[in-house]
């Protein structure tokens, strides 16, 4: 079960089928092509048993976690290709938001922090200025 938090863990996974969305809960996750995965890839170009993603606690706040990618299998058997995060060849990495990770070709993953169960797209009411008009105003225009 999760832990008890204002914060979200989402991650978009875009393969040869498509977009597919996640919600992270779980303390861990196999990514991979392997029908076994928790979070199945459908690309040639993917390992069996691609990533794990480990959730730790964060230090210093309480209930608060994050997730760590590492290349490879839960034993600790890397994959064939590697894994690019943010552009660059990693082992391992610890998710922030908007991550971008790359499994192979046309195989990617966006990870996503989410605060008070925000979504990717939504927008907080405080962006937006209201502004009310008094009916006399538009007088003045005519």
């Amino acid at each position: 079960m999760a832990a008890e938090s204002n914060e979200s863990h989402l991650l978009i996974i875009e393969d040869n089928q498509g977009r597919k969305e996640f919600t992270l809960e779980n303390a861990v996750y196999s990514i991979g092509r392997d029908r076994e995965c928790n979070i199945r890839l459908i690309s040639q170009f993917v390992s069996r048993y691609h990533a794990t993603l480990v959730r730790l606690p964060r230090k210093n706040k309480a209930n608060s976690y994050y997730y760590r990618i590492v290349d490879g299998d839960a034993k600790g058997r890397p994959s064939s290709n590697g894994l690019m995060i943010n552009g660059r060849k990693i082992p391992a990495h610890d998710l922030r938001n908007e991550d971008e990770i790359v499994f192979g070709p046309q195989v990617r993953a966006i990870y996503y922090l989410l605060k008070d169960n925000q979504r990717p797209g939504q927008t907080d009411a405080t962006e937006y200025d209201i502004t009310l008009i008094n009916p006399s105003m538009t007088d003045e225009l005519e």
